[in-house]
């Protein structure tokens, strides 16, 4: 049975890191959508313009909303999409199968959206920042934050990727916004929409981004019906282990929709 994916992009990137998934998933017959989030990838949007994360999600929205009625989809967040992406679960809960979280920043029912991100933030040290660039932008009543991931920063996100795709990201990514709670809001997402959808997870095992450690961490934060694993991918496993992650995909679209 043909399957719909919808595929969203982590910070600073865009659709175009699911160049290799893309095609691997229609070749196996399902329809697969691949999201630019507002000033990424080819969205003509400036970071400035986001002053909320629905904001940042309106163009995932916009597709969700396109869909009919009937139509429901295995929704795939990498890394910061996965903050938008529940946003969009919490709105559309009756188009979503099931929510896949690939090495990704997951929120709870409890906290904030920004809670997962924000205690990451506070638990890196001086040394792990490297090149990390914060920028600030907003107004004096609510100021708000936008990260750019540098060379050395995207180089220990890609470190078992070819060089053809880090080289790809360095001329590609951008600046995004930071999830904070100024950009979130402080109300958590709701157990009716959020909370009642189908949740996997994907663990990198060799991600120098998003550590392990810190994976897992957020999976005992916000438990999961799944907890699947790519032993040897790093934070960009849609470059470093396309086809194992296809394969997860697959999987999940057979169990849970």
């Amino acid at each position: 049975m043909m399957k719909q994916y919808v595929l969203v992009h982590g910070g600073c990137h865009g659709a175009w890191c699911w160049y290799k998934v893309k095609p691997l998933l229609e070749h196996s017959g399902h329809r697969v959508t691949v999201v630019d989030l507002t000033a990424s990838g080819v969205n003509m949007s400036s970071v400035e313009e986001i002053q909320t994360l629905e904001d940042y999600a309106k163009p995932l929205l916009d597709v969700l909303e396109s869909f009919g009625s009937d139509d429901r989809v295995v929704l795939v967040a990498h890394s910061l999409g996965g903050i938008p992406a529940a946003l969009a679960t919490d709105m559309f809960p009756s188009k979503i199968s099931v929510a896949v979280f690939v090495t990704s920043f997951m929120p709870d029912t409890t906290n904030p959206p920004s809670y997962v991100f924000e205690k990451f933030i506070g638990s890196i040290s001086q040394e792990e920042w490297m090149d990390l660039e914060f920028g600030s932008y907003g107004t004096n009543d609510n100021p708000l934050m936008s990260v750019f991931l540098g060379p050395k920063y995207l180089k220990n996100m890609y470190l078992l990727s070819p060089i053809q795709d880090f080289e790809l990201a360095i001329m590609l990514v951008r600046v995004a916004p930071a999830i904070t709670s100024n950009l979130a809001g402080t109300k958590s997402l709701t157990e009716q929409g959020y909370g009642s959808i189908n949740r996997v997870y994907i663990v990198c095992g060799e991600d120098k981004g998003l550590t392990v450690d810190y994976q897992r961490w957020i999976i005992e934060n916000s438990p999961v019906e799944e907890v699947m694993e790519i032993k040897d991918a790093d934070h960009m496993p849609m470059f470093s282990k396309p086809h194992e992650l296809c394969d997860r995909l697959l999987k999940i679209a057979d169990k849970y929709v």
